[in-house]
């Protein structure tokens, strides 16, 4: 049986402490991040919206966005609501004049950035399908977060994608024009 997008409504509802996806028909529960992967996305979302909000660039949402993905399907069934994806990046962008007000539901879209934070729990595999879904469907630019490995890595449609380091900075010049961060500002700190 296939479950809809007003089943995993319906499921959300009556268990509002779980967040939840629709992959192709399943719901999946999205267990809770570990305290360093969600600090690091909060992190990241805190300095993208610092240059992001003034500038009135677009809008970054953390985990609990909700996005309804385009079918990938080719029948004429496609366009129904009801049989796509909704997904949740950790971090997610939508520039301004894509989405010019905020809406009280999931959105419709792509976001143009998605982020994800592998936590302990992950795997990578999964992750990087997820980005490369999101890049297929039309986003500009997706991001790894690995604190395992202290890297970051960026991909973007038919390239190769980019592995950051400590040393590195990160930039997403095609969305984000002037930003920037270091890699390392993205580890949280550790007081004395």
């Amino acid at each position: 049986m296939s479950l809809t997008i007003k089943d995993l409504e319906q499921l959300q509802s009556q268990n509002p402490d779980l967040r939840m996806e629709l992959v192709e028909g399943n719901i999946v529960v999205i267990g809770p991040s570990d305290y360093e992967s969600d600090e690091i996305g909060s992190r990241l979302l805190t300095f993208l919206n610092v240059w992001v909000m003034p500038r009135k660039l677009g809008r970054v949402t953390g985990s609990s966005a909700g996005f309804i993905l385009p079918s990938m399907e080719t029948d004429e069934t496609s366009g129904d609501t009801e049989k796509r994806n909704l997904r949740a990046p950790d971090v997610s962008f939508v520039r301004a004049e894509r989405l010019k007000k905020t809406k009280r539901d999931f959105v419709e879209l792509v976001p143009d950035l998605m982020v994800e934070v592998k936590s302990k729990s992950d795997r990578l595999k999964p992750l990087e399908e997820k980005i490369k879904l999101f890049l297929e469907l039309g986003a500009t630019v997706g991001i790894l977060i690995d604190p395992d490995k202290l890297l970051v890595k960026v991909y973007r449609p038919h390239l190769e994608p980019v592995v950051l380091t400590d040393n590195d900075k990160l930039t997403i010049p095609e969305l984000i024009p002037g930003w920037e961060i270091a890699i390392a500002e993205l580890w949280p700190p550790e007081f004395d």
